[in-house]
């Protein structure tokens, strides 16, 4: 029954062939015009074939099939297996195979898949697609074999032909004959085969093969063949594709794939461009989680992508010799061809990180761990954007953490990212998104080191990148400025603006996104409205006006706002109108409009409308029209206006000048004012101009109160408010339009003003309250007049005009003094505004804006002297004064009387001060040029007036000081705070903001050579004093005004050393040169050489010229900035370590030295504590073995100075006294406590050497901690016990988490050293315990506090020594006893005698078992108890004397 239905089956198949001839002709793509001939074949070959339904054909036919495949290989086999001569038979089959394959054609044939023979009428099962007779025939197992070598022996003869008609490789197809048979009879034979044949074949074959070889061997032969390919991959990179692929598809062991994969990594470099992508694909899917991060290290280390690609240069010169017909190298890849592979080789890295968090983890550990900048490459940034784009495993965040980091630590730099889209550009547009995301990040950092690199690529990507990429930059930079955070608004108008000086036809196309700033501009500053006006005027009234089309838009705003009456809104009409005057008014290039380069008449119209709307809006608003002479200043500064608009700006301003504020001298002055008018401060002689300020004060005042009691009529107010600003304008509209010639205007430098005699300050208790407010008043003008002065002639050559600015500085210092009296009089008043375009101009400031110092009166009625006029800011520190509060209460009451002269410190006053210009500074040089220079000239007594005084040199230093810690100190990223508040730091700096941090560098290491020669005089002034004074400070010889003078200038010479040193600007490699010219000017100052100096030796020589000044500290604070000064040289060179004994020893010194003031007292006071505090940090810091250190001044140092009596000092630390205790006590335990986080970790590996060094290591610790912790039975002090506390417990966790292991590995070693270490620690943790009842007994909440951890910290402790003795077999050593809570005194606290304490401490401690000699004895606060008994124990325990 079987075999009948397989009978007819195969029947019905024959009989199928005939049917639906059309159809299956269209379906084979074949449909001949008349049969082709068949190949009459009589041998056992072709009569078993036609009767097993193959048609054998000739000619270009292929062969017919009438069966399906399976049918005819059971046919074949079945005839075999039947015949009368088998197996003699089976080679007359295969004879007659070989001959009939003899012809090439007929071969051809065969490889070719057969067609179905289709009959009419007969239905047909056969499928339209057949196998080729020889893969038909190999699926016969007896047949195979033979078949297999007769293919292989065949395959030689077609190897070289290439490819036949038709596209057709006659390799090729045979080698496809052995792909997914269903069984291969000996996999072995045919490997060894095929690899033989490799061996011999071309490389075209060679790829054949072996691509095909995990389709044709089983599983059983791949690790065989894996080995073979691993050694022909390093004999011939040519086959490094096709072996991969092989190799990728095989099943191999874990051992010899990372064999393999250390093989490909060793001919990486070899690799050519083209095949990478497959070669890093293979590596990165080969990895387990074990190998990951080394192999990723490793092919990060090998994967060079900047030689992958051509510089543009090369790019360019290489595209013009291919078009002009050259032939190029083939083996050099076109720039769009290499493109292509850096992206294929990126989408394998993308694949891999996508699919495989263990991939993703090493790349950012392989990126992190890189510590050199030079170090990290291209392929770094293209990993962190893939890594961010794919967010595969949250790989985004880590992405954006990593290169933060890198870029804050200076190790990515904008450079590498400038390469990396100059030379990827192609490949980076795909990770734009990821790129745009990040520079948001990165702008919106509150850390200011990484928002700049958020601006680069920024930039970057509006260059290099399509037009909706510029869109979407250009949308995102506006989100930013609208957010309104400071720093974030300025990177993004900073980038705006270069973006539109760079690109602007570009960005003429996005001119309405940036409009719509204009919408936000309530949250801007006046510096970010000025940027941003800029930016769009530039936009649409530049040269080329590619922003034509928001110009009615802008005229509009600006109109509106200049007609509010909201000051603010004012404000910022005026300054965009003035910066749109820049932009219209701009000397403009030679074009068709204007041959000659001049401005066309109609931009000159409206130019000259626009400052005259301008004006008559600020007329009737003296803060309105000085903002606007700045903004107009600050323009014709900035900007190179065409001549015709600066002439017209000029002459105006030269005539309204005069009218305004000078006046003719006459006899005498008539009108009728608060004080006495007279003429002072006259340079010339005999002038017959003044300034004419009392009288204008006076109007102005009276003007006032008519406005405040009636509704006048705005109209214009010539107002004292306006004089600086309108000279400023003045001198230089001057400058720019005489070539910085001042002739016109250099009577203005020597001539009068009309003021009151100075005298009436003396007697300002008697003046009414608004009397002195005017005195006050017309000093701020007078000064400010001065400082703009200053500000116009101090770059003039003329000795007449140096000696002049002289004099004026030295008026105002003098005027300062006299200020200072008159504010102390006068407490809540509030200065004329200086600075018009702060926040608060149209605002009068509140006092706590601008804290007036008042006089305070003690308790006995008189008024105690506030600082003096020089203090600095906080961050300065500078002394206020040489003399502590509790100093002045010991003083006699008639020096307090003459004290109270000295008035308050105009520290907080300045931003009413007018901004002196950097400029300025250079009359820091005059002093040193003028003796040489005057020397023939003038007389001695004038020669010596020329130079600087010592409080001239103060007044420009600490003015310099503050300059530079505003613009080179790097500053936290403005956030705007929840509660605005109302001062501005930027106040009285926006000349300085028009500078980059770099010009100002650049131009203090300028003036080094002169600073270095006032700290030269400095030292020589206190060397010649103390040689006079035989060595004592406070010396009969000594002038108290002169040398705190002197010793101020010394500070601020230092800290300005040190503020230029630190300008993390010098990490940068491009400062490089600028630091070794800062260097070489104090290297010089030490021993002139002309040969060139490597950094190292430079820092070395400066060291040492700046160590030489040690022996003239006037001060522990300058001591300590010369402190701070070495240490910043120190590190400049790439090798601090080398200056550290130095620094230390240096520190030591000053700590070892007696400070006292030029009036003889011992310095004390805050100022002096928190240098103390500093400077004794240094020294630890700087010291080798801190442990040491901290065991010398608590033994020695303080043990002498309990030994002294109340108001003496320690013998060998003299800065050590009963009020410095808390500073050196703080410093000690916070320096210990960091001391003992650095010893390193215990490892199970360590020697036994190793393990007794960190044993010895924490005994010190843990001694010093014990000598520590028991002074607060002497110092009991509520700061002393909060210092112990929080440190203490500190300690005790860094105990717990790295002493203990090591006690762990120790104990049975070291046993007796951990014993004593314990009972060591243990009578420093039960004097934390005292600690903590006492708090609880003061109920005092700073103190209690720290209890609650204090205590689970010794809780834990307990517990873990039970760890410890259990994990070395001594567990029955613990025992555990009830331990008495006691004050610090050691008594009990009776309070809780009587009841279940839940905050006893107990007591652990038990008899020593056989193995041990000495007893555990530790604290818990468990309220399990089991030997009571113990407690006198206990109390014998305390061995710190509690007498005091």
């Amino acid at each position: 029954m079987m075999r009948k239905k397989r009978r007819s089956s195969v029947d019905k198949g024959e009989a199928a062939t005939t049917t639906t001839k059309a159809k299956k002709s269209r379906n084979t793509g074949r449909q001949p015009k008349e049969p082709a001939p068949e190949v009459t074949n009589e041998s056992v070959f072709g009569v078993f074939l036609r009767e097993a339904g193959v048609t054998l054909k000739q000619g270009g036919t292929s062969n017919e099939i009438a069966v399906d495949h399976v049918v005819f290989q059971k046919r074949i086999q079945k005839q075999l297996q039947k015949s009368p001569r088998y197996p003699g038979i089976v080679q007359e089959f295969t004879a007659g195979l070989e001959s009939h394959i003899e012809d090439p054609e007929r071969f051809r044939n065969c490889l070719l898949p057969c067609v179905p023979r289709l009959s009419d009428g007969d239905p047909s099962n056969v499928s339209s697609f057949q196998e080729s007779l020889l893969r038909m025939l190999l699926g016969i197992e007896m047949l195979q074999t033979f078949i297999i070598n007769t293919l292989l022996e065949k395959l030689p003869e077609f190897m070289f032909d290439g490819t036949g008609d038709g596209g057709l490789s006659i390799p090729h197809t045979i080698i496809n004959q052995f792909k997914w048979l269903d069984r291969v009879v000996d996999s072995k034979e045919l490997a060894a085969k095929l690899m033989e044949l490799v061996s011999v074949a071309p490389v075209e074959v060679q790829r054949d093969i072996i691509t095909s070889l995990p389709e044709i061997l089983d599983d059983s032969q791949h690790n065989d063949i894996a080995r073979e390919l691993n050694s022909l991959l390093q004999e011939n990179t040519q086959l490094t594709v096709p072996i991969l692929d092989a190799l990728s598809s095989l099943n191999l062991s874990s051992s010899l794939l990372t064999e393999v994969r250390g093989a490909v990594m060793v001919t990486f470099a070899a690799v050519q461009l083209e095949d990478l992508p497959v070669v890093v694909k293979f590596i990165l899917h080969s990895v387990s989680a074990s190998d990951a991060y080394e192999v990723v290290c490793n092919l990060r280390k090998k994967l060079e992508l900047e030689q992958c690609v051509l510089p543009p240069v090369l790019q360019a010169s290489q595209s013009r010799i291919k078009s002009k017909g050259s032939a190029a190298s083939a083996s050099a890849p076109s720039a769009g061809s290499s493109q292509d592979s850096v992206t294929l080789i990126l989408d394998g890295i993308k694949s891999a990180v996508r699919f495989q968090k263990m991939i993703s983890e090493a790349w950012l550990k392989a990126i992190e761990s890189v510590d050199q900048e030079e170090d990290h490459k291209v392929v770094d940034l293209l990993v962190l954007f893939i890594l961010h784009s794919t967010n595969a495993n949250q790989s985004r965040r880590g992405a954006e953490r990593v290169l933060k980091v890198k870029v804050r630590n200076g190790l990515i730099q904008e450079a590498l990212l400038q390469r990396t889209f100059r030379d990827y550009a192609q490949v980076m547009r795909g990770y734009f998104p990821s790129i745009l995301a990040l520079a948001q990040s990165l702008l919106r950092s509150p850390d200011p080191c990484v928002v700049p690199f958020g601006g680069h690529m920024y930039r970057h990507s509006f260059t290099a990148f399509d037009s909706y990429c510029q869109q979407e930059v250009v949308g995102s930079l506006v989100t930013h400025v609208c957010s309104g955070v400071g720093g974030e608004v300025d990177m993004a108008l900073e980038l705006l603006c270069s973006l539109v000086t760079e690109k602007p036809s570009e960005m003429a196309l996005y001119a309405v996104f940036v409009k719509g700033i204009l919408d936000y501009m309530d949250n801007l500053t006046p510096q970010q409205i000025r940027r941003l006006f800029h930016l769009l005027s530039s936009l649409a009234f530049g040269q080329q006006q590619q922003g034509s089309h928001i110009q009615d838009d802008m005229h509009i705003v600006i109109r509106k706002q200049l007609s509010s009456t909201v000051p603010k809104y004012k404000r910022i009409g005026i300054i965009g109108a003035v910066r749109i005057v820049g932009s219209m008014g701009t000397t403009r290039l030679k074009s068709k409009e204007s041959p000659n380069g001049s401005l066309p008449q109609e931009t000159l119209r409206q130019v000259t409308a626009l400052l005259e709307l301008v004006k008559s809006s600020s007329e009737s608003s003296p803060e309105a029209a000085a903002l606007y002479y700045d903004e107009l200043a600050n323009l014709m500064l900035s900007s190179t206006l065409d001549p015709q608009v600066q002439q017209s700006i000029g002459k105006s301003v030269i005539d309204d000048f005069q009218v305004d504020f000078v006046v003719d001298l006459g006899p005498e002055i008539s009108g009728s004012f608060p004080f006495k008018p007279c003429v002072l401060y006259d340079l010339e002689g005999q002038g017959n101009i003044a300034i004419n300020l009392l009288p204008l004060l006076a109007k102005d005042v009276q003007t006032k109160g008519e406005q405040q009691s009636q509704t006048t009529k705005a109209h214009k107010r010539v107002s004292p408010l306006c004089l600086s600003p309108f000279f400023r304008l003045l001198r230089l509209c001057e400058h720019k339009l005489h070539q910085g010639d001042l002739d016109e205007i250099d009577g203005l430098l020597g001539c009068p003003l009309i003021l009151t005699d100075m005298d009436v300050v003396e007697k300002m208790e008697s003046l009414s309250k608004a009397e002195r407010e005017f005195l006050c008043t017309l000093l701020f003008h007078t000064i400010n007049w001065f400082r703009e002065l200053i500000n116009a002639f101090c770059e003039q050559k003329e000795i007449e005009m140096k000696m002049k600015v002289m004099t004026r500085l030295q008026n105002i210092t003098y005027l300062q003094t006299m200020l200072e009296r008159a504010l102390a009089e006068t407490p809540g008043y509030v200065p004329p505004v200086a600075n018009f375009d702060g926040e608060s101009t149209d605002v009068v400031p509140l006092i706590s804006a601008a804290p007036v110092i008042k006089a305070k009166k003690d308790g006995t009625g008189k008024k105690r002297k506030a600082p003096v006029k020089n203090s600095t800011e906080s961050s300065s520190q500078l002394e206020e004064t040489n003399v502590a509060d509790k100093t002045l209460q010991e003083q006699p009451e008639k020096e307090k009387e003459k004290e109270v002269r000295h008035g308050v410190s105009l520290v907080s006053y300045r931003q009413f001060f007018r901004e002196l210009d950097m400029e300025v500074l250079d009359v820091l040089q005059c002093g040193l040029l003028s003796r040489s220079l005057l020397d023939s000239e003038l007389h001695t007594k004038v020669r010596e007036e020329v130079l600087l005084g010592p409080a001239e040199l103060v007044f420009l230093l600490e003015d310099m000081h503050r300059k530079l810690e505003f613009s080179l100190t790097a500053a936290p990223a403005k956030r705007l705070p929840f509660f605005k508040g109302k001062s501005d730091k930027s106040v009285g700096f926006s000349h300085l903001q028009q500078r980059s941090s770099k010009e100002i560098a650049s131009y203090c290491v300028q003036l080094l050579p002169a600073l270095c020669s006032h700290l030269e005089n400095c030292h020589n002034h206190f060397q010649t004093m103390l040689s006079e004074n035989n060595g004592v400070v406070d010396g009969p010889a000594t002038d108290v005004q002169e040398h705190h003078l002197m010793s101020l200038g010394y500070q601020l010479l230092l800290q300005i050393l040190n503020t230029t040193f630190s300008w993390s600007g010098f990490s940068q490699p491009g400062q490089r040169s600028l630091l070794k010219k800062a260097l070489g000017v104090l290297a010089e100052r030490l021993k002139e050489e002309s040969a060139e100096l490597t950094l190292g030796q430079l820092v070395k020589q400066s060291f040492e010229y700046l160590v030489n000044f040690r022996s003239t500290m006037p001060s522990l604070s300058t001591a300590l900035c010369l402190s701070q000064l070495l240490s910043t040289v120190s590190e400049k060179g790439g090798n601090p370590a080398a200056y550290r004994e130095q620094t230390a020893s240096l520190a030591k010194k000053f700590l070892g030295q007696a400070w006292v003031t030029a009036s003889g007292e011992r310095e004390r006071g805050n100022k002096f504590n928190e240098a103390l505090h500093t400077l004794l940090r240094i020294y630890l810091e700087h010291v080798d073995d801190v442990l040491k250190a901290v065991e010398e001044i608590a033994a020695e140092g303080i043990a002498e100075l309990l030994n002294a009596s109340k108001d003496e000092s320690s013998a060998s630390w003299p800065t050590l006294n009963r009020q410095t205790f808390l500073v050196f006590y703080k410093v000690l335990m916070a320096e210990l406590e960091k001391a003992i986080r650095k010893i390193p970790a215990c490892k199970v590996s360590d020697s036994t050497e190793a393990q007794s060094e960190k044993l010895l290591t924490w005994n010190l610790a843990v001694r010093d901690f014990h000598i520590l912790v028991n002074l607060v039975k002497v110092f009991d002090s509520r700061p002393v016990l909060n210092v112990c506390l929080k440190y203490g417990r500190l300690f005790l966790e860094s105990f717990l988490r790295l002493g203990m292991p090591l006690l762990d590995n120790s104990f049975k070693r070291h046993m007796e050293d951990v014993q004593s270490l314990l009972k060591t620690f243990q009578l420093s943790t039960r004097q934390l315990h005292h600690m903590c009842g006492h708090s609880k007994i003061q109920q005092d909440t700073s103190l209690t506090n720290h209890v609650p951890a204090v205590k689970k910290s010794l809780e834990l402790f307990v517990y873990r020594v039970k760890a410890m003795l259990t994990l070395n077999n001594c567990q029955e050593a613990f025992w555990i006893g009830n331990l008495k809570n006691r004050n610090l005194k050691g008594d009990e606290i009776l309070s809780q005698q009587s009841q279940a304490s839940d905050e006893d401490e107990e007591e652990q401690r038990s008899p020593p078992p056989q193995d041990q000699s000495e007893d555990e004895a530790l604290e818990t606060n468990s309220e399990e108890s089991k030997t009571v008994n113990r407690e006198e124990d206990v109390d014998q325990d305390d061995i710190i004397d509690d007498s005091d």
